[in-house]
């Protein structure tokens, strides 16, 4: 019992001896840039799950909806969780980093036609849809509303959490701050973001322009994996 006592009490220092680290100026002097590039990540994927969720929601009886959106949020807070505790190791698998890479990329260029042609719905539609009382278009159910927000929150969320993981650069307390701001917008100022986003197009043009980098570096290092280029050179 004593030496477990003492492997807890190591346990213990060591950990509130990297959260010192973690919340150190030397930290945040030193990440500044990974962290700037997450939070950027964060606010612009957050918008989109919003509006996933919303018109999801929507589709079903007014009296469901609040249901709906708790589950598909939490659905989706408990993949990023169990994505970001295997992110490094999916990265570390040769090829992996290429498929996320190009699959970002993809991300981006729907990004980019919502950005300049206006596609896919408003979040205010989405909002309007959600205060009515009737439903638009055919109704369906809860599971399968649910079903619907749990597809799409298994794409967003490997694409973000791949995304926050690569712009980590491998450093762990980077990443749990990523995946924490990421939880903290999508559950509670998602729609907020949504609208912010609409509002002010500038935004939304600097997360794609850090989504796209972290897409082609993660492309770049993918390539690298099968030793076709040298590594990332910044």
């Amino acid at each position: 019992m004593p030496l477990l006592i003492g492997d807890l009490g190591t346990i213990y220092a060591d950990f509130m001896t990297e959260v010192g680290h973690a919340f150190s100026p030397e930290f945040w002097r030193t990440h500044w840039v990974a962290l700037f590039n997450i939070l950027m990540i964060d606010l612009t994927l957050a918008g989109d799950n919003a509006i996933v969720v919303g018109m999801a929601a929507s589709k079903v009886q007014p009296g469901l909806r609040s249901k709906v959106i708790f589950w598909g949020i939490t659905g989706a807070v408990v993949l990023r969780i169990l994505f970001a505790s295997i992110a490094q190791r999916m990265l570390q698998v040769i090829g992996l980093t290429l498929a996320g890479g190009l699959l970002l990329l993809f991300v981006c260029w729907k990004m980019y036609r919502q950005i300049v042609d206006g596609e896919g719905e408003s979040i205010h539609d989405v909002e309007n849809n959600l205060s009515s009382n009737t439903v638009k278009g055919s109704q369906v159910g809860f599971w399968s509303a649910l079903w619907t927000i749990i597809l799409a929150d298994l794409s967003m969320s490997l694409d973000n959490v791949l995304a926050v993981a690569s712009a980590a650069g491998g450093h762990e307390w980077v990443l749990v701050l990523g995946l924490v701001v990421s939880i903290v917008l999508m559950a509670i100022a998602a729609s907020l973001i949504a609208s912010l986003l609409e509002k002010h197009r500038w935004i939304a043009w600097i997360g794609l322009a850090v989504i796209v980098y972290v897409a082609i570096k993660m492309v770049w290092e993918g390539f690298a994996d099968f030793g076709w280029v040298g590594h990332w050179p910044i």
